[in-house]
């Protein structure tokens, strides 16, 4: 496959609630070239000097809305845009379609894709990656490279998507725990107990869901402790790594700085802003980090 799964402009990565800004749809054709994408990142990796990835903005920045986040609210994409995607795809050449979202247990979107890829004209893969972020970019990514391998069919492209999506793992700061508890991603228990006793949370994805992992007292504790579990989830093997932030690029090239020399089998390190969807669940100042094992990517990928 020709071309990257990454396109600029403003994007959203899930939420169950209605709202201005929409969800989209992420597909990779099992044949053909290049990708269509509507709904994961806000950055397209480029390479800088050291050899890591950066990110060249799109049409949405972060500093421009922060103020906007506390009342942003979110929807999902209706099937029928699903249905043009797909219908646009079968036109230019794809003999089937791969595609991948981000948890149903935080939106909507997949059951929109669902329902559209019912009536689709080619053969199409709905893959739930029970993740958000780069912890849906990589699938993404994983499978793109299957389904450039000559050959490649349907099957092979979504098995390369699952066994990614199932082996990565995403871990995250907030500043606080307000911006989640008001989207309904985590309890307000929690999120009085964070602020009452000024705890700075650090929180994963397990099965689909945000949940509160440590309660740490300050802002540095609760990075180097970040840093500390990306390490523990890379162990020694060959990795890929992204670290994510929304309005901290400081903490955010801090961190990636000093990755390389904690993970001994990192084979790739980008740093990416997220998108307004994800900002409005999160919050400005929000560091994230997100491991996936190269060794479950298709071979020569």
């Amino acid at each position: 496959m020709k071309g990257t799964p990454y396109d600029e402009g403003p994007r959203d990565e899930g939420s169950l609630e209605e709202g201005s800004l929409e969800e989209g749809p992420r597909h990779e054709r099992s044949r053909g070239a290049g990708s269509h994408d509507e709904g994961f990142s806000d950055a397209r990796p480029s390479s800088d000097r050291e050899g890591r990835s950066g990110t060249t903005p799109g049409t949405w920045r972060a500093t421009d809305t922060l103020n906007d986040l506390a009342s942003a609210v979110t929807s999902r994409p209706s099937p029928a845009r699903f249905s043009t995607c797909y219908s646009s795809l079968a036109a230019a050449g794809a003999t089937a379609v791969v595609s991948i979202h981000l948890s149903g247990q935080m939106s909507g979107t997949i059951e929109s894709a669902r329902l559209a890829a019912r009536d689709a004209p080619v053969p199409v893969e709905v893959i739930d990656s029970r993740s958000i972020a780069m912890g849906l970019g990589y699938p993404v990514l994983a499978a793109a490279r299957a389904a450039a391998a000559e050959g490649a069919s349907l099957e092979t492209v979504a098995a390369a998507a699952r066994r990614c999506a199932e082996a990565t793992q995403t871990f995250f700061y907030v500043d606080t725990l307000e911006y989640l508890r008001r989207s309904g991603r985590i309890g307000a228990a929690a999120s009085v107990l964070g602020s009452a006793l000024m705890i700075k949370p650090l929180l994963h994805i397990v099965n689909g869901q945000i949940s509160l992992l440590e309660k740490v007292r300050t802002a540095t504790r609760a990075i180097a402790r970040l840093e500390d579990l990306a390490v523990q989830a890379a162990g020694a093997g060959p990795v890929e790594v992204a670290v994510q932030h929304l309005a901290a690029r400081a903490r955010a090239e801090a961190l990636a700085e000093r990755l390389p020399k904690r993970v001994p089998g990192l084979m790739d390190l980008r740093v990416v802003e997220v998108g307004p969807v994800i900002g409005a669940h999160v919050g400005p100042g929000m560091l994230g980090l997100t491991v996936t094992p190269r060794d479950v990517w298709p071979a020569g990928a």
